[in-house]
Order: structure tokens, then C-alpha cells, then sequence
């Protein structure tokens, strides 16, 4: 089996219907980074690549759908809070979680 080294294969397909322009930039850039994190070999670039995304990452949680509804809950603080609780566990593990399909 051949090792498809192209960039330009399409590796994740993602239905955009009843995303914002916005939205679909943010999905467009947090795709791109994640994958060029994931083949980089240059340490600033990873580092750099890494902080980029999770700061995307939290802009497009704070633009969801959801949140566009008026609660009188900051969801979108909330939800930040909690995965950040979840990362800070995750920092100090040694071992990577598996995923299965």
C-alpha cells in the first residue's frame, strides 16, 4: 500500500450548512493548523501553530449557534472553563488517549 505523501488530498469532509462565514473561517483555519501541527519538525512553528489553534479553538466555541441564543448563563465562559480544567489533567499525563473508531 502506497503512502500518500499530497497535500492536497482531501482528508476531512464537513457539512457547512447553517454555519456563518465566520464560522466557516474559523473550521477553514483551526483545519489548516491542525493539520500542518501534526507534520511539522520546526519547534517554534509547532509552539507557535499550537497556541494559534487553541485561541481558535476558543473563538469558535464562543461563536457557536448555541450561544447565539440569550441565556442568562454565559455557556460559552462555562464550557471554556471546564475544558481548560479538562486540558490542565491532561497536560501532566504521560500516557495519550486512545481513540477508537
Amino acid at each position: 500500500m502506497e503512502k500518500e505523501t499530497t497535500k492536497s488530498s482531501k482528508l476531512i469532509k464537513v457539512d457547512l450548512q447553517g454555519l456563518n462565514p465566520k464560522q466557516v473561517m474559523l473550521l477553514k483555519r483551526i483545519n489548516s493548523l491542525l493539520l500542518h501541527i501534526m507534520s511539522t519538525h520546526n519547534e517554534e512553528d509547532y509552539f507557535e501553530s499550537s497556541s494559534n489553534l487553541m485561541r481558535f479553538v476558543a473563538t469558535a466555541i464562543k461563536s457557536s449557534n448555541f450561544n447565539e441564543n440569550s441565556h442568562d448563563i454565559e455557556h460559552d465562559q462555562q464550557v471554556l472553563e471546564f475544558c481548560v480544567d479538562i486540558l490542565a489533567d491532561q497536560v501532566y499525563t504521560k500516557s495519550v488517549e486512545h481513540l477508537d473508531n
